[in-house]
Formats: structure tokens, C-alpha cells, sequence
């Protein structure tokens, strides 16, 4: 069974996400927490940009290959996660779901029946983009 699509929502929900909870960051009236909320935005659209470019530039691979298995994706979920998991209920709620995902990632990882999204190897081209 092909579940790429499922996983490339989560992951677009994921990205979404981690920009809303990167930008709650912003409104708390700390430096550090200005600064967390800077990262959390920044690899928010990073996962989420990953879902609709046509092909995995090769520097990706090379600079972020923890991003494209669901050992290395689950554990920067739960990394990116826990930096949201501070202060105001919206933001745990966030960061908890984000962790959640990525334990989920994780258990994946030693499930052999379920492949890896598309995007996850490097061969293979992205959503869609291999009709146009």
C-alpha cells in the first residue's frame, strides 16, 4: 500500500506546524525565545517546502540527510518539538504533536511493510512533477 500522499500532508502539516509555533515564539518578549522561534520558522518551511519542490536539490541530501529516512525525520520532530514545548498551552499543544509525529516517524522506521514517501529517496522524483 502506498501511503506517499498521507505522508507528504503530515509532513506539510507538520511544517505549518512549526511556523505557527515559530511565530507564537516571537510574541513572548525573550531574546532566546525570539531566537527558537526564528529556527522553528526557518525548518518549518524547510519541511514544508521539501513536500512541493519537483526534485531534492543534491545539497539537501548532502547537508540534511537525517530529513530523508523516518529514524532522522522523527527525531528532528521531537528535536524541533520539545523547543516548542514552553509557556503558553497553544505552544505545548504544538510541540506535543510535533514530538507525537515524530515518535510516530520513528516507529516507522522499523516497520519493513511501509516504504519511505517518494521524496524520501533519492531517486525518485517528486509529487507529481515527473507528469508534467
Amino acid at each position: 500500500m502506498d501511503f506517499t500522499n498521507i505522508f507528504r500532508l503530515v509532513n506539510i502539516a507538520v511544517g505549518v506546524f512549526m511556523v505557527l509555533g515559530g511565530i507564537s515564539n516571537f510574541f513572548t518578549g525573550t531574546w532566546s525565545s525570539f531566537i527558537l522561534g526564528a529556527y522553528a520558522v526557518v525548518f518549518g518551511l524547510v519541511v514544508g517546502g521539501l513536500e512541493f519542490l519537483p526534485n531534492v536539490p543534491d545539497y539537501a541530501y548532502r547537508y540534511a540527510s537525517f530529513l530523508f529516512s523516518f529514524l532522522g525525520r522523527g527525531v528532528f520532530y521531537i528535536f524541533i518539538g520539545s523547543i516548542l514545548l514552553h509557556d503558553h498551552v497553544l505552544r505545548i499543544i504544538d510541540g506535543s504533536l510535533i514530538a507525537f509525529i515524530g515518535l510516530a516517524y520513528i516507529a516507522l522506521e522499523f516497520i519493513p511493510s511501509i516504504e519511505p514517501p517518494s521524496n524520501m529517496r533519492e531517486s525518485d522524483q517528486g509529487w507529481g512533477a515527473e507528469q508534467i
